[in-house]
């Protein structure tokens, strides 16, 4: 063979060589799983594998699969993460890989950028790819940069998409609505496009969530099974969908809801999309969930490391009839019983205008002295004297037609230019414009004010009763009116960062109208969240069932309420309450006055064990075990520590019927080869359980459960229908 002829077989050979195998891998790994992509510069950035840990010469093996950051304009038929009307008018881009560096934060994380370019124009996308040490989480998001000449206007910028391959794929999500929330739907995927979306403007998890898990082996399991989960870190309006086309791939986006929020950028400008945080696990959906916990405890939740103190909220004890005597008989009660603190809800404040209902005075966080004659210093000083600690309500990005705040400054609330503005709750509440920094200045002062006049203040609530009502912002620019929702969230973000710079250690709940505010973009300024205004117990199990799928108890605000229940009007009987309250952050949400001695017993009694089992249940490991939604009379789950050597074991009879067959439970997360020692926590039967006190193997309870009994052995007069039992398990 002559020279030329080589030269020009090996040209041959050379350019039908795979470009994947000359490519730049990026492997993205966690203890429990690993994300590879093709990172190839001038090529698409694709994913190359999400799951099991893979080792180097299985990457050799792999080959690149689906553009995990598409944008719109080149194929536009298929949906992008990105679309951008460039400075020209042009509606196509077109990202390649430029460049992958490395970099670590605060934290200790590590931080992988691959930044793609736009192969004309000078923008560029950074794609983060976000791990931290022992944590089996991927936060991914990126930050896009204008380098045009004049602006670019954003019309859908999504923080990640990740294509999941077809095959027997599930999808669970959350959904509900007001004293309904975070109810469980699991379905498959199917052809065409799964929506999930939240438009509020202020809150958004009432009636969805920005988190949903993909099981890829069929219909869900809780502790077997391939699982991804994935939880949008926002506060604000989020969009997420799956497109599932006539390729292999279900096509996942996530990101800010792009829909009349489209955002300008001028020259030099960067716009940052908030993190999407992704997990694997091989141990089914509760696998997956406590992945999120741990990492959220560590990484996200504001003190996610403090267990949480056991609380009286005022609020369905008294609603807005505050007085000075009724609080503090209410702190008196709650410390009797073995309480930590006490929180005075709505009501106590107004001095032109009087917060006896929900239509006035919010804005005018002014102490009614006419309800409480020694203001906020004598009931600080009163907890003190009951031996526990004092909180309060608030409600600061809101304010009331009827108010000195309004009537002062009406132009610092969210209004439509030329037009009325949309009154709320109480036919007069209105949203103040969070994107204003003289409104931030506002919102900051209330809580530097009650800090700082009464820095003994343990506990703030946090409330936010309305969404955004109508689009307009009388501080943002005609031309940026589309910026209003995203610009919301940043002013609040920012006051949020002044608040806990100046104020670290007062614990705050991120309550809006229940569980308005249940999202992992909230949380790092907030302590916990109010699960929901409903706090009906058998509901509860439920919502909270729900919930525990992305937060952990920890976070997850859990009261006792009162028979009949304000709600539903559903006569619960204490154990039941006090038991379904107990798998949270055990809190009370009624009168004492009104409960019987034996309610008060049963309470204190429950109050008592929960502190016994409170870092269990807060800082453990959750495995559920039988989901209400399987309609099988029964719910339970357990919380295991991280040694393994102590755990509760909740059972909740959901339904009564006459020779009624309900499943024995296995449990799970236990040592199989370690002894653990069972008791009964707040127990109300006459006699004990016949395993009080006995021994089991792990493996034994792992593999058998115990057999529960179906009814509580009571006097006659004292049995219901409901059944409830928590059980301790203790390594010997």
């Amino acid at each position: 063979m002559n020279v030329n002829l080589a030269k020009a077989v090996l040209c041959s050979a050379l350019l039908a060589w795979p470009a994947w195998l000359s490519a730049e891998i990026v492997n993205i790994s966690t203890p429990e799983s690993s994300l590879v992509l093709d990172a190839t510069p001038g090529q698409k950035l694709r994913l190359m594998h999400f799951g099991a840990p893979v080792n180097a010469s299985e990457i050799s093996n792999l080959t690149p699969g689906v553009d995990v950051y598409p944008a719109y304009g080149i194929y536009p038929e298929r949906e992008a993460a990105l679309s951008i009307t460039h400075s020209d008018g042009s509606m196509v881009t077109d990202l390649n890989v430029k460049s992958v560096t490395e970099s670590t934060d605060k934290d200790g994380a590590s931080i992988k950028t691959i930044t793609l370019a736009d192969t004309k124009y000078p923008l560029t996308v950074d794609v983060n790819y976000r791990t931290y040490p022992g944590q089996d989480i991927i936060e991914t998001w990126t930050e896009i940069r204008n380098g045009e000449k004049s602006p670019v206007t954003l019309n859908r910028f999504m923080s990640a998409s990740l294509p999941v391959r077809m095959g027997n794929v599930w999808l669970s999500s959350l959904y509900g609505t007001w004293a309904n929330e975070a109810r469980v739907e699991q379905r498959p995927l199917a052809h065409g496009v799964t929506m999930i979306k939240n438009k509020d403007g202020a809150r958004n998890s009432h009636t969805a969530h920005a988190e949903v898990m993909f099981s890829l082996d069929g219909q869900p399991a809780e502790n077997s099974g391939r699982v991804i989960g994935a939880a949008l870190e926002y506060s604000g309006n989020y969009k997420l969908f799956v497109d599932t086309d006539d390729s292999d791939w279900h096509r996942f986006f996530a990101g800010i809801n792009e829909e009349n929020s489209a955002y300008r950028l001028a020259k030099g400008e960067s716009f940052v999309t908030p993190p999407l945080a992704l997990t694997y696990s091989t141990e089914g959906l509760s696998g997956a969930s406590r992945n999120f916990h741990k990492w959220g405890r560590k990484y996200r939740l504001h003190d996610g490391d403090k267990p949480r103190k056991i609380l009286l909220n005022s609020w369905e004890g008294v609603y807005f009839d505050i007085d000075e005597p009724g609080m503090q008989r209410m702190m008196q009660d709650i410390a009797d019983m073995g309480g930590e603190l006490f929180v005075m809800d709505d009501g106590w404040f107004g001095d032109r205008y009087q917060r006896n209902t929900d239509n006035a005075a919010l804005g005018d966080w002014t102490v009614d002295t006419r309800k409480l004659p020694h203001g906020i210093d004598g009931l600080i000083e009163a907890a003190d004297k009951a031996g526990v600690k004092f909180g309060i309500w608030i409600e600061p990005e809101m304010t009331n037609t009827t108010s000195r705040l309004y009537e002062t400054h009406p132009e610092y609330v969210i209004k439509a230019p030329g037009r009325t503005p949309t009154q709320g709750r109480g036919g007069t509440q209105l949203v103040l414009d969070m994107a204003n920094p003289k409104v931030q200045d506002i919102v900051f002062n209330v809580v530097d004010t009650l800090m700082t006049k009464y820095p003994r203040i343990d506990y703030i609530k946090w409330d936010a009763n309305a969404p955004i009502m109508d689009h307009g912002s009388q501080y943002l620019a005609a031309d940026k009116q589309s910026h209003l929702y995203i610009d919301w969230h940043k002013g609040l973000q920012k006051t949020l960062d002044r608040i806990r710079e100046k104020h670290p250690d007062v614990t705050i709940q991120a309550c809006a109208s229940g569980g308005g505010r249940a999202n992992w973009g909230f949380l790092p300024w907030f302590d916990e969240f109010w699960t929901s205004d409903n706090n009906d117990a058998l509901q509860r199990i439920y919502m909270q069932w729900g919930t525990s799928y992305f937060f952990p108890a920890i976070a997850m605000a859990s009261h006792v309420s009162a028979a009949p229940n304000h709600q539903t009007f559903r006569r619960i009987p204490i154990k039941f309450r006090t038991d379904v309250a107990m798998s949270g952050r055990m809190g009370l949400e009624l009168q004492p006055q009104k409960m019987t001695e034996e309610e008060r017993t049963v309470c204190k009694n429950a109050i008592a064990d929960y502190k016994k089992i409170r870092p269990i249940v807060q800082l453990g490991d959750l495995y559920r075990l039988l989901s209400p939604y399987d309609r099988k009379g029964v719910a339970s789950l357990m919380y295991v520590t991280p040694q393994k050597d102590d755990a509760v074991f909740f059972w909740w009879k959901t339904e009564t019927f006459m020779n009624q067959q309900l499943p024995r439970i296995p449990m799970a997360g236990l040592d199989p080869d370690a002894t653990y020692t069972v008791t009964e926590l707040n127990r109300i039967d006459n006699e004990p359980l016949d395993f009080e006190g006995k021994a089991f193997t792990g493996r034994y309870l792992m593999d058998q459960g115990l057999e529960i009994p179906l009814t509580h052995r009571v006097d006659y007069d004292k049995n219901t229908d409901y059944a409830s039992r928590i059980l301790r398990l203790t390594r010997k």
